[in-house]
């Protein structure tokens, strides 16, 4: 063991300030944004989704609570280096739960201790920095660990999406195209009852067979509704019996003694109210007894697989007419599941025509069987490694400041007095229910859209989506999102150091809400061009920069006085709770109206940010570079 003269004091901080930096920001992204690409993957629904990964704020909302145990107990090197081998390991347990039965139980535990190891790593960082460095240095390096901290964003919401793709494509069965042609003049197509098929192995490698073997015909004779309800039932019914499906709990039918409380009294009838006024309905004059007619592929494998093996089908329109589409959404079409006891009985997939098609036209559909559960697996994995190793790194690199040192224990009293005090402090400052307020609001329609940005990009067009790849949307919103967040953020910080914030407040309030609308277009033309899409992420994500640096400027006003380290540390918690309890219901809002609906109620949800404006305290030369 090293002696104390041995441990060197100071370091070259390029040795270990970019570093430390990156390792802050890859827990939080991953948290945050890389667990809702990772479950959307894996067929949780957006409700889920948004609940439970809105749940994981709560480390960074509560962070200013357990803040001084960090102060009082050991050293900030100490807490560093604990907390970069607690996330490793957090992150191993979600690599190795993926493959499980009750994997969402399984990973959201280790998630959990993912999300309070880095908030607790935030903490001890931040104060290490401040300690290992001169003033001096301080001021020289915030822009660098600024950059690194950005890199970080890339490199998890960007390059390991991008990596997670490239594994799904390239592990699993070979993905097959189908054409779907509509044609006029046709006959109705009768349905082939699925019992009647028989499916022999067949020679090669597994794969994915379908019939018919190259294009569907399906006719523009419209079908009447009676018929096409009656073999839609069958369809759902032969997929779930046979386990190639799950039941979508939209059509299982529960009394009232099987629903809990919340259930009967307040989440059902208020979805129901809100489905009945703003989900989307057909026009009662455009109603008759017929619909546009149906076709049918079945799916199923050339072998039997291996033992406890599951092969996950998913299926859906990538390119062509829209008119054209996978019937239910992503309910019984697009994610089929094979293993060793259905393989050799066809899955059931319906396409149905818009009534309205009259004309010959084509769409191609894709089915694609990439192992998903291996691919994010060893992205995980991955990702623990470079824990280790960045432990390794810090635990040979990080100095020894003198001053890293633990609280004293016998004033234990009067810290926490201290420490009550604090908070006392802040809630009596003037105004301050303003202040909260404009904390809790000013991002209410962005907290609701950032948790369903990439479900939406990721979804099957049919069910509102715009169908990219797991690696689309990682270049999407990890390469070209990020660049320009960090312009706008740049641009922001620029503007505000020369007028002031009070001057550019309502622009900037302006550039973070409004762009959201972008994603109101994009899912009423819902684009196939991959250059359209990011040229509208990179709006909203430039708008949500520039108009960021407002929000971040005034929790820098709101902690001004004696503790205003202690008091932006609280604001940063009221920063996480504006993005918790929006972002727990958005899922569930979404799914009851479609996104369509659901964008339009983003921008309806900006409008409260705006009210509060004109209100909240702020001197009009705050921010302005002293000249």
């Amino acid at each position: 063991m090293a002696s104390n003269s041995s441990k060197k004091e100071t370091r070259n901080p390029w040795l270990w300030v970019p570093s430390i930096y990156f390792a802050e920001g890859i827990p939080y992204i991953v948290v945050m944004m890389v667990s809702v690409i990772m479950y959307k993957r894996l067929g949780v629904s957006n409700t889920d989704i948004a609940l439970y990964t809105s749940w994981l704020y709560l480390p960074w909302v509560i962070k200013p609570l357990w803040s001084p145990i960090v102060d009082l107990i050991k050293t900030k090197r100490f807490w560093i280096l604990a907390m970069q081998l607690l996330i490793g390991a957090g992150l191993a347990g979600v690599g190795l739960t993926i493959p499980l039965p009750n994997f969402f139980k399984f990973r959201l535990i280790f998630f959990w201790l993912l999300a309070f190891s880095s908030a607790t790593h935030d903490i001890a960082a931040d104060g290490f920095y401040m300690l290992g460095l001169t003033q001096r240095q301080q001021a020289w390096f915030v822009g660098v660990r600024s950059t690194f901290y950005r890199f970080a964003m890339i490199t998890g919401q960007g390059l390991l999406i991008i990596f997670a793709g490239y594994l799904e494509s390239n592990t699993g069965l070979q993905s097959v195209q189908l054409n779907v042609l509509a044609e006029p003049g046709q006959s109705t197509v009768e349905m082939v009852n699925p019992d009647c098929l028989t499916i022999e192995p067949l020679q090669g490698e597994l794969r994915i067979v379908h019939f018919p073997e190259d294009t569907l015909i399906v006719p523009t004779t419209p079908l009447k509704k009676e018929k096409a309800d009656s073999i839609l039932s069958f369809v759902r019914q032969w997929n779930v019996e046979h386990g190639f499906a799950v039941p979508d709990q939209r059509f299982v039918h529960k009394s009232k003694s099987e629903k809990s409380w919340w259930t009967n009294h307040v989440s059902e009838p208020l979805g129901n109210w809100i489905k009945e006024n703003f989900g989307h309905h057909a026009d009662p004059s455009l109603e008759s007894d017929l619909t546009g007619n149906i076709g049918l592929i079945y799916f199923y494998l050339s072998n039997k697989p291996e033992e406890d093996q599951e092969v996950v089908i998913n299926f859906g329109r990538t390119a062509g007419d829209k008119s054209i589409f996978l019937l239910e959404g992503s309910a019984y079409g697009s994610r089929l599941i094979f293993n060793e006891q259905n393989w050799n009985k066809p899955a059931i997939a319906v396409i149905q025509l818009d009534p309205k098609l009259k004309h010959r036209s084509m769409a191609t559909f894709t089915a694609t069987a990439g192992n998903i559960p291996l691919a994010w697996s060893l992205t995980f994995l991955l990702m623990a490694a470079l824990f280790i190793a960045f432990f390794i790194y810090h635990k040979m690199i990080l100095p020894f400041p003198a001053s890293d040192q633990p609280g004293a224990t016998e004033g234990l009293a009067n810290i926490l007095r201290e420490f009550i005090a604090t908070f006392v402090e802040f809630f009596k400052k003037e105004r301050i229910g303003l202040i909260i307020a404009f904390l809790l609001l000013y991002r209410l329609g962005e907290s609701q859209l950032v948790k369903l940005a990439s479900p939406f990009l990721l979804d099957a067009q049919e069910a509102g989506g715009l169908a990219l790849t797991t690696g689309q949307v990682g270049f999407v919103y990890g390469t070209v999102g990020i660049l320009a967040l960090t312009l706008g953020g740049l641009l922001g910080g620029f503007l505000a150091a020369r007028h002031g914030l009070k001057f550019w407040l309502w622009p900037m309030a302006i550039a973070i809400n409004l762009p959201d609308a972008v994603y109101i277009y994009l899912s009423a033309a819902q684009p196939d061009s991959l250059f359209i899409i990011n040229v509208c992420v990179a709006i909203e994500q430039f708008g949500y920069g520039f108009g960021f640096t407002a929000y971040m400027l005034y929790m820098i006003y709101a902690s001004q006085g004696r503790h205003k380290t202690a008091h932006f540390a609280i604001t940063t918690g009221f920063m996480a709770l504006g993005m918790m309890i929006p972002g727990m219901f958005s899922g569930w809002i979404q799914e009851l109206i479609g996104y369509h609906n659901f964008f339009i109620w983003v921008m309806i949800a900006t409008i409260p940010g705006f009210l509060i404006l004109p209100f909240i305290p702020l001197d009009k030369d705050f921010g302005k570079k002293n000249v």
